[in-house]
């Protein structure tokens, strides 16, 4: 089996409302998925089908081989799902309320004390099997979460915002552990509006916008597109600009420095020994659109992106100046800019 989850024109409508709409997508087995997605857009009533929670209006959908209209109860021994607010019983201990999940899936007595004692240990949770849940952080809470959902050994967790309002201490450990959990043959599911915890775990993305797949791809994939669709339609608009400017008979160098038409490539750089002749030189260049610089030493300069050499040539005055540089970056979008892009935020 190549994929953990495939759905066929999965659909979902309430009265005239169309919540997910044919959706068709592939996440491959033993994978991590990031599934995004604002308020509204119907990310969560497709999770709800693919756990078997809700039926689909049409279409339909595989998950870890089953079909969910004709064998959702395979489906449910395959899946394991940690909500995003916990859903234990406070008054009973950590040990306790993943044996009544052990109950629920009928798992024998001998195998289920073996395994909870292993998960227990696996996630590191053990030393408090025995205390109350509600006695417990939230971070503990999560890892008691994790137990119930692998008591019985699924092939794909679902997550719904595992680390929200967790400490970025507690956050890490459980970022490792989800690792953890991939590396040891786990499909995981991975919903939440963090793009640094998405970007960071995931291998691919997935992006629902109105019920509609808006994009999928891995996370560099997603950014690369939005990178080249921004130049393109930068592009576009420059060559626009320009053949205005040509036909109104402006005079050359109009859409060149400081005031010009676009904004360009950004790229900033920390210089220990910057010194004015080196500063002039920067400004000088011609593919030099602004620089602004701060009294740290840091240079920020926007660049003509339509010139190729362009970083190049930067790099040929800093050499030519002896400067040293502790530090140099040019500006890529990050997974949240994707996200802005694609669904219109």
């Amino acid at each position: 089996m190549k994929y953990a989850i495939e759905t066929f024109d999965l659909t979902k409508t309430y009265g005239d409302f169309t919540a997910v709409d044919s959706l068709n997508m592939k996440i491959k087995k033993n994978s991590i998925f990031g599934f995004l997605g604002p308020n509204g857009a119907g990310k969560t009533t497709t999770i709800k089908m693919l756990t078997c929670l809700i039926p689909p209006t049409s279409g339909t959908a595989r998950v870890a081989g089953h079909d969910v209209l004709e064998s959702p109860d395979e489906v449910r021994q395959k899946i394991g799902m940690v909500p995003q607010k916990v859903s234990l019983y406070m008054d009973l201990t950590a040990r306790e309320n993943v044996e009544m999940c052990a109950d629920f899936y009928g798992m024998p007595q001998d195998l289920r004390e073996t395994r909870i004692d292993d998960l227990m240990e696996l996630v590191d949770i053990k030393y408090a099997a025995d205390k109350p849940v509600g006695q417990l952080s939230g971070g503990q809470q999560q890892k008691v979460s994790l137990v119930a959902s692998l008591i019985h050994q699924p092939d794909i967790l679902f997550l719904d915002e595992p680390t929200i309002g967790l400490d970025p201490t507690t956050k890490r450990v459980l970022w490792d552990l989800i690792d953890e959990l991939n590396s040891s043959g786990h499909t995981i599911i991975l919903c939440s509006h963090d793009m640094y915890e998405v970007e960071l775990l995931c291998d691919y993305v997935g992006i629902i916008n109105q019920g509609v797949l808006a994009a999928f791809d891995t996370p560099q994939g997603l950014k690369d597109t939005l990178i080249m669709e921004e130049e393109s339609v930068k592009a576009r608009e420059i060559t626009g600009i320009l053949d205005k400017i040509e036909q109104e008979s402006a005079e050359p160098g109009e859409t060149g420095k400081k005031g010009g038409v676009c904004r360009g490539t950004e790229i900033s750089m920390l210089i220990t020994n910057l010194t004015d002749d080196l500063l002039s030189e920067l400004e000088s260049l011609p593919v030099t659109l602004e620089v602004r610089k701060h009294r740290t030493g840091r240079v920020i300069l926007e660049l003509d992106e339509k010139c190729e050499t362009a970083i190049n040539e930067v790099l040929m005055a800093l050499l030519r100046n002896n400067a040293r540089i502790t530090s140099i970056s040019t500006r890529d979008p990050s997974l949240e800019d994707v996200f802005i892009k694609v669904t219109g935020g």
